[in-house]
């Protein structure tokens, strides 16, 4: 993949671990103030894993057919069930390590350095019915922003970001394993159809809400991998990237920082519990 071609794919931003970013697209590319890296995560990695929420159900095809308080409800489902299969896997195996809990369970995983297809940027994505594949273009260019001003702190030395990206695919394969079961899978909406008739289709979101979950469980994170999207895609467009990071802000209710604006001043839990609005 050229460098030209690589720009054009930029524009807007494809592929994250979730999907089509979708950053305010319109006629022309949209134009972001750039702000550094160190910045994007601090902010990112303090909204907690239910506010994430409207943004994740954002990237979903029903989206329209639920409130804000129902997408919060089931967000707080799906990462539950995240958990749940990452404990249930971990206890079973001895083992929380995504890369060796991969092998035990029979799941390939390889490590191109990009993905076939050119219509899309990746960096990661499972193939079924048991291979993962762990894009390498974006994990070195993502090495190489761990070393930038604020980032060690906010990402803490627990991160390995191929690690983290093995963890979010395995459990597509858990899915599709229990599919019968698993919640993820289970859970339909019932859509319109003329009487008698049933329509119930399932939300697919759910199981990349869970599988931010799982793989965060499994990493021993203290924040949403959700931050991922914006990091990585850092990467390749710093301007892209901070685009992502206001509207990720924005979605959880939060205001975009600009890059000479102070970071947001976390309160004691005791003024917290007096009432401070954040």
């Amino acid at each position: 993949m050229t460098k030209e071609r690589l720009k054009e794919l930029l524009k807007p931003i494809a592929e994250g671990l979730l999907g089509p970013q979708g950053t305010r697209r319109g006629p022309e590319p949209p134009h972001y103030t750039v702000r550094p890296v160190g910045m994007i995560v601090e902010d990112l990695c303090r909204i907690p894993e239910e506010d994430w929420a409207i943004y994740a159900f954002s990237r979903e095809p029903l989206n329209g057919k639920f409130t804000d308080e129902q997408r919060r409800d089931l967000t707080r489902q799906a990462l539950a069930c995240g958990r749940e299969y990452a404990e249930k896997l971990a206890a079973q195996y001895g083992m929380r390590d995504p890369e060796k809990l991969a092998k035990v369970l029979g799941v390939k995983v390889d490590f191109p350095d990009m993905p076939q297809s050119t219509e899309r940027v990746l960096f990661a994505e499972f193939r079924e019915p048991d291979k993962v594949h762990i894009y390498m273009d974006g994990v070195r260019k993502g090495r190489i922003l761990l070393s930038e001003p604020g980032v060690p702190h906010a990402l803490t030395g627990q991160l390995d970001i191929a690690k983290l990206l093995i963890g979010h695919e395995l459990f597509h394969w858990v899915e599709e394993k229990y599919k019968k079961e698993i919640w993820t899978r289970t859970y339909k909406i019932e859509l319109w159809a003329p009487r008698p008739l049933h329509n119930r289709s399932g939300v697919g979101v759910l199981g990349e809400i869970a599988a931010m979950a799982f793989t965060k469980t499994l990493n021993n994170l203290p924040y949403s991998p959700y931050v991922m999207d914006a990091f990585l895609v850092y990467g390749y467009s710093p301007e892209a990237a901070s685009g992502l990071y206001e509207e990720m802000m924005e979605k959880a209710g939060r205001t975009p920082r600009l890059p000479e604006a102070p970071a947001p001043v976390a309160l004691p839990d005791a003024e917290k519990e007096g009432g401070a609005s954040r």
